[in-house]
């Protein structure tokens, strides 16, 4: 039987992706300065207002002074400096405090920084390339990054930092995609553009993401549906921190521990399991033992080996599951020091995450998105 899925993505400039590219550069900060930081940082934006909390360690302090710089350019690189939201004007008050002992206490034994569960997920879309992701989340981040690109280089004028995309993709009964069912763009823009201006950008940046070939009717493309969206950001909505935890993983296509990502140091299980785990999946999917892998691990805070490990390659899989999650076990180290270790995650590489998705992006010479390496494949093919 054929189907439909739909995901949804949302853009640098949306308000809950503000506050998780403050906590991420304020993450980064702090591990410019040391190493071994600890950090849990909550953001909240509304009309020019920041408000920052949470718990930090650091053997090399951070300044007031130094958290409100790094604060206002990240807001100003992501282009907000509107009269509801500015980083010239926003007041931020920071109420940011000496991180718990008692959660020290089992971190600094190389436990885990918490409790809970974790998943990581691959798949392999028939004949299209999407860095081993779903298809309708891999092309909702996809039009937004061409959107905000355009805006960033100038390509474009008139649009600004907040938007929204959702693509439903219709899959024959073998799960083989078959086109885009229907796109949903909206975009905030300046008053002076037309909502058939708006359309026009948008659909450029529409049709430029889908695979080749592919075609859409315009009768299927819904550009701002209310019509006007002028007012946007923090100033027309209040963000926070973690709050877009599907559009930041799978797009819903797989599930999610329930644990948001950004703020955290890579002691937080949360963040770093969750890593690994898409890091494992996507070498096992690369490497064609199965089509698609879900893996689930389970922690306990202050506890270095995970609870439970859990594989599923939902009826795909080309060599026995059995022997492949006990591959696994052996060829990957799953406390929480071994995960920091094999992705090198101690190290100020968490801004780049805080928009357009976690995972299926390209890692660099930089050190970012380690987990997305394929440099398991031809270990993980000799294991059978």
């Amino acid at each position: 039987m054929s189907y439909l899925f739909t995901s949804e993505a949302v853009s640098e400039g949306h308000p809950d992706k503000v506050c998780d590219a403050v906590s991420d550069a304020i993450v980064d900060l702090y591990l410019s300065r040391d190493a071994k930081a600890r950090t849990a940082i909550e953001t909240l934006a509304t009309t020019n207002q920041v408000v920052i909390a949470g718990e930090t360690s650091s053997a090399i302090p951070v300044s007031h002074e130094e958290v409100e710089e790094t604060v206002r350019r990240t807001i100003k690189n992501i282009g907000y400096n509107q009269e509801g939201f500015s980083w010239q004007d926003i007041n931020i008050q920071s109420y940011l405090h000496k991180q718990s002992a008692d959660i020290a206490l089992g971190v600094d034994k190389t436990g885990a920084g918490d409790q809970g569960i974790m998943f990581g997920y691959a798949r392999r879309e028939t004949g299209i390339d999407t860095n081993f992701m779903p298809l309708a989340i891999y092309l909702s981040n996809q039009i937004l990054k061409n959107l905000s690109d355009a805006r960033h280089s100038g390509e474009i004028s008139g649009i600004l930092p907040d938007a929204k995309s959702q693509v439903t993709i219709e899959y024959d009964d073998a799960g083989k995609p078959l086109g885009a069912k229907k796109i949903v763009v909206s975009t905030q823009h300046e008053a002076h553009l037309s909502q058939d201006e708006v359309r026009e950008i948008a659909k450029r940046y529409i049709m430029a993401s889908l695979p080749a070939g592919w075609e859409i009717g315009d009768e299927n493309i819904l550009v701002n549906p209310t019509g006007r969206f002028v007012i946007g950001g923090p100033d027309g909505d209040t963000g926070l921190t973690g709050r877009k935890i599907i559009v930041d993983t799978y797009g819903g296509y797989a599930p999610h521990g329930g644990g948001a990502f950004s703020g955290k140091d890579p002691t937080k299980v949360d963040r770093s399991a969750a890593y690994m785990l898409r890091y494992i999946a996507k070498n096992i999917v690369a490497a064609g033992l199965a089509k698609e892998c879900v893996l689930q691990v389970s922690y306990a805070i202050g506890i270095t080996d995970p609870l439970s490990v859990y594989l599923d390659t939902r009826g795909s899989a080309e060599v026995d599951e059995n022997k492949l999650l006990r591959i696994v076990k052996e060829m990957f180290d799953l406390t929480p020091a071994g995960i920091i270790r094999q992705l090198n995650l101690q190290n100020p590489i968490y801004l780049p995450t805080a928009a357009y998705g976690h995972f299926g992006r390209t890692p660099d010479n930089a050190g970012h998105f380690t987990w997305e390496k394929m440099d398991k494949v031809e270990e993980l093919k000799k294991c059978f």
